[in-house]
């Protein structure tokens, strides 16, 4: 039985941040165990300094210095960098902490590459403080895009109640619309197609678009982007025989739940589908890479340097992140050996 849970790795992120205290809460439960042997890529003298400043419960962290090492019956953790000096000082942003993050992201995505782990659930990064010659990247979803070779994936916001994917994601505001074409489209609405199915186990998705203008153009008196680029790649789509709908305005859609008959949304830019899903599933959602050959998953939620050290950060996120995670490697062998 121990042999066939899966193992999820889990990074650190910046450790100034409320990354390890939501994956310590997280992994306290045992039915953690029971579904999956966790990896954390960190550090010991980290995780020690808040077990010991948040009087979390005690509990057997195996530390290893390798994947070879690990041990099903416990949480695992690889220490990443040389940590003898690491000062945590939660709430500050430091060029250690950014250092360390990518360090612990490197070691699980060599272990990722090689097979080692089944699937990568990230604690939050700050995207300026990670920042090197070695990472590039408005934030993980591209990293991992390009470390696995992927011409292209899909930012998927997932919960219970909402699914929500972005045509175009870290990108500022005013190079949105010119980044919106049919194509971009296309490769998009077919990424989350494949992952409803290859993911997330539905086998005939229904799924809505939304407008880029206000009230979607309003017939075209607010902009044409809806008539000339978004609704002839839907109606393609339709005459294929999915199910594809819209394109809706975006305030209307949410505003009155209509969000509730859909198995996934496509909203145009990133804050159109974020804010709304941030609002509906904050404490639930999970930020899932769609279109990857590997699984990876994170919290929704951000470093929180705010709150950071308090005791008061909530875990749920970070559990949703690892039981989707979970699903997601399962779905997939189901899907390559069907019983």
């Amino acid at each position: 039985m121990e042999q066939q849970k899966p193992i999820i790795g889990i990074t650190l992120g910046d450790y100034n941040g409320v990354g390890p205290e939501v994956i310590l809460k997280a992994l306290t439960s045992n039915r953690i165990l029971k579904l999956c042997t966790p990896v954390i890529y960190g550090s010991q003298r980290v995780f020690t300094y808040y077990r010991k400043a948040l009087e979390l419960k005690d509990w057997t962290l195996h530390g290893i210095h390798g994947i070879d090492q690990i041990n099903p019956k416990f949480t695992n953790v690889i220490t990443c960098w040389d940590d003898k000096q690491t000062e945590v000082t939660p709430g500050k942003v430091t060029p250690e902490a950014g250092a360390a993050a990518l360090a612990c992201l490197q070691k699980a995505t060599e272990d990722l590459k090689a097979g080692h782990i089944h699937a990568i659930v990230t604690a939050p990064i700050n995207k300026n403080n990670i920042q090197s010659e070695e990472f590039k990247f408005p934030g993980h979803t591209e990293y991992f895009t390009e470390a696995f070779d992927s011409k292209e994936s899909l930012m998927f916001l997932v919960s219970d109640v909402l699914r929500v994917g972005v045509v175009t994601g870290h990108i500022p505001l005013g190079r949105v619309r010119g980044a919106i074409t049919q194509e971009k489209i296309t490769q998009k609405l077919n990424l989350m197609f494949t992952s409803l199915v290859e993911d997330f186990g539905i086998q005939k998705p229904k799924i809505a678009v939304l407008g880029l203008n206000p009230h979607a153009g309003e017939d075209g008196l607010l902009g044409n982007e809806e008539k000339e680029v978004i609704s002839p790649v839907l109606e393609q789509f339709r005459k294929k025989g999915n199910l594809v709908f819209g394109p809706f305005p975006a305030d209307g859609f949410f505003g009155n739940a209509q969000f509730k008959h859909y198995d996934a949304v496509l909203a145009m830019y990133h804050d159109q589908g974020l804010i709304p899903f941030k609002y509906i599933s904050f404490e639930n959602g999970v930020n899932f890479t769609a279109g990857l050959s590997i699984v990876r998953t994170s919290p929704d939620h951000g470093t929180a340097y705010d709150i950071a050290g308090k005791n008061i950060a909530k875990e749920t996120s970070m559990l949703e992140a690892i039981f989707t995670a979970i699903d997601v490697v399962r779905n997939r062998k189901e899907i390559v050996s069907p019983v």
